[in-house]
């Protein structure tokens, strides 16, 4: 039999944030730790229908189901932890002048504030999703794009540098969700840029 990976929940300490409450937080955890349940679930029932190696007539319409399912329940784990991991408490609002991304901004946009426009646009865009800022890796530039569901809108070979959740759970404690943009705002507030920086650095 195939031995599937086992993937763990992840701690994060972010209480305290600013605009963003403990309540709206411990239900984002618990979300979180769902899609690690059904990821290695899901994993554990592929890897049983692949034990001999086929894959027969009976068990085809099971296994494309359990597969699609894990590319929703997989890239929710995932990106939930891009977002856990750059929040922080006590956040500075914008980069420093110096920092990487801004830099990296700049020489993709022109302008830091320019990114920022469109990054915020993109979060404002209706419908629930992920606003994400990617590097592309052959030439280093970064690029918002709006990703739907978990794994809809994903570039493909494109490193996620920012993430941020804009499903309504993310907020919905907090803000009425025709105050996206109040979250928006919330969310520049604590954003972890030395962890943004490190996923940028780490790329070059």
């Amino acid at each position: 039999m195939i031995n599937p990976t086992v993937y763990k929940v992840k701690s994060f300490d972010l209480s305290d944030l600013k605009g963003i409450s403990d309540k709206s937080l411990d239900m984002h955890f618990k979300l979180y730790q769902g899609y690690v349940k059904q990821t290695n679930s899901l994993l554990e029932q592929i890897s049983e229908i692949l034990k001999d190696g086929v894959i027969d007539q009976e068990e085809n319409p099971v296994y494309s189901e359990l597969t699609r399912r894990l590319g929703f329940e997989f890239n929710g784990m995932v990106l939930h932890e891009y977002y856990f991991e750059n929040l922080q408490k006590q956040g500075t609002g914008d980069p420093d002048t110096q920092s990487a991304f801004r830099k990296a901004a700049e020489e993709s946009y022109g302008k830091y504030e320019v990114w920022k426009t469109d990054f915020m646009g993109v979060a404002k865009l209706r419908g629930v999703g992920w606003a994400i800022c990617y590097q592309n890796p052959t030439n280093k530039k970064l690029s918002n794009h709006w990703v739907s569901l978990h794994e809809i809108g994903n570039v493909a070979g494109f490193e996620p540098i920012l993430v941020l959740d804009v499903w309504e759970h993310a907020y919905l404690f907090d803000y009425a969700p025709s105050d996206r943009p109040k979250y928006i705002e919330a969310f520049f507030e604590n954003i972890n840029w030395d962890a943004v920086d490190a996923r940028l650095e780490n790329k070059q």
